[in-house]
């Protein structure tokens, strides 16, 4: 019992603080039994506050160097130290080699016997002596100045004054190292220094480098691609793509503008009313299939481009059917011909549909894997048979008149150039009368046998 008493007083002490040696003051504990609690209560306080200093002390001696380090480390207090992250860092970038790789310091062996300077003959002495005289003798330093006496005399007079006390005084202060400098400028620009020096070219700035709105690290980014020639991998499917689409659309409009050139022009007439029958199919194509802005300027967001690329469509095209009504309501009646349909094809969309098929396809291929790796804000709408059919017929109505045109007033080939203008001999392939000579300004050797004999036979 009086053991347990004992715990319970020294845990007061030792959590109660003050409030607790009061207790025990007003307990009636004697003087003797007081202190001896007071003695415990502070050396568990110390042992408490040197606790790696007691367990170092404590340790035994077979405990190896890692438990020795943890029992003197200092407790974790939630931070790590400077000299641990320091220490981490180092083994982190410095990884410590294998214990078989690792090799044990050996001192070098060092020869403490004393040993004497070898004798030199006297001979060689003297050789020496010879030859490192003649290095001074041979500078040429009084022969290759070819200085006069008096030109000797001021050069020591300089070289002395330029030693003396006075001559290198130089100021102390900013403004009177400024105004030594603005000294020395001016006596240059004086002599005439600065008259004769190339001038570079002007450096050139940037006027987005101290924009306000930009980004720097977008800003450097941006300039190191564009100094390295680095394009981004959607900047080049764009580029694909443009040109795929470019290419496609030339050739179904050319195409396209031949076949609607022939057709009119085979239905007879004079220049005047082709021409004429043309305007006429161009204003019939206007009135129903008006050009509209180009659909891979739109925008979109997603994969899916169908449905808001037709909406933006159909708003086009309502906007340009009221137009053409307001128009057609302000417009005189014409009592003219009567309107004619929109010139169509459908032999002609026959045979080109399938290779119209399969460039869309390709060109929408090209364009899923384009939208796969492009940002939100540059995606682009799929390709559309319908649609492209549609702007080449809009496109092409306008130009169809000058194509007959230029068609009618092209001069005819000469017969010597088409092909089956009966059998020639070879006399003829040497005298071709009344034909056209071609000359080749070519680089290659002199025209010989060889040539002549190829030129024969081909």
């Amino acid at each position: 019992m009086s053991r347990r008493l004992e715990e319970a007083t020294e845990e007061a002490l030792l959590t109660g603080g003050r409030a607790g040696r009061r207790a025990v003051e007003d307990a009636g504990f004697s003087e003797e039994l007081r202190e001896r609690l007071l003695d415990k209560v502070q050396t568990a306080q110390f042992r408490s506050k040197y606790a790696s200093a007691f367990a170092e002390a404590s340790m035994p001696t077979a405990a190896g160097d890692g438990t020795r380090s943890m029992a003197t480390a200092q407790p974790w207090t939630g931070e790590e130290s400077q000299s641990d992250t320091v220490l981490r860092m180092l083994d982190d970038a410095r990884k410590p080699l294998k214990p078989e790789m690792r090799g044990k310091f050996q001192i070098p062996p060092v020869d403490m016997r004393i040993r004497k300077e070898p004798k030199m003959h006297p001979g060689q002495r003297a050789a020496n002596a010879r030859e490192r005289a003649s290095t001074y003798t041979g500078m040429g330093l009084k022969e290759g100045n070819g200085l006069s006496q008096k030109e000797r005399e001021e050069m020591r007079q300089e070289f002395r004054d330029r030693f003396a006390a006075a001559a290198r005084a130089v100021p102390n202060t900013i403004s009177g190292l400024e105004s030594l400098a603005n000294e020395r400028i001016e006596d240059a620009i004086a002599r005439g220094q600065f008259k004769n020096i190339p001038r570079g070219k002007g450096i050139e700035r940037d006027t987005r480098a101290d924009n306000p709105f930009i980004d720097t690290t977008e800003y450097i980014m941006n300039k190191m691609i564009k100094r390295q020639e680095i394009v981004p991998p959607w900047i080049e499917k764009q580029q694909e793509l443009a040109k795929a689409a470019g290419v496609f659309r030339a050739r179904m409009r050319n195409d396209w503008r031949r076949h609607v050139a022939r057709m009119i022009s085979s239905r007879g007439g004079s220049l005047e009313e082709q021409m004429l029958r043309a305007e006429d199919y161009a204003r019939a194509e206007a009135r129903h299939n008006p050009r509209k802005k180009n659909s891979d300027s739109i925008s979109v967001s997603t994969s899916t481009t169908d449905d808001p690329v037709m909406v933006k469509m159909r708003q086009q095209a309502a906007e340009a059917t009221d137009a053409q009504k307001v128009a057609s309501d302000l417009a005189p009646k014409e009592s003219a011909r009567p309107p004619v349909q929109p010139f169509r094809d459908s032999d002609w969309l026959a045979t080109e549909r399938s290779y119209m098929t399969l460039a869309v396809e390709n060109l929408n291929a090209i364009t899923r894997s384009y939208n796969l790796m492009a940002p939100e804000l540059a995606k682009k709408p799929y390709f559309s048979l319908e649609r492209e059919l549609a702007a080449c017929y809009a496109d092409v109505a306008p130009l169809v008149a000058e194509t007959i045109r230029e068609r009618a007033t092209r001069p005819a080939k000469s017969l010597f150039d088409s092909a089956g203008g009966g059998t020639k001999t070879v006399f003829d392939r040497f005298a071709k009368e009344g034909t056209t000579a071609k000359i080749y300004d070519s680089r290659a050797p002199h025209y010989g046998f060889k040539e002549m004999w190829r030129d024969l036979w081909s």
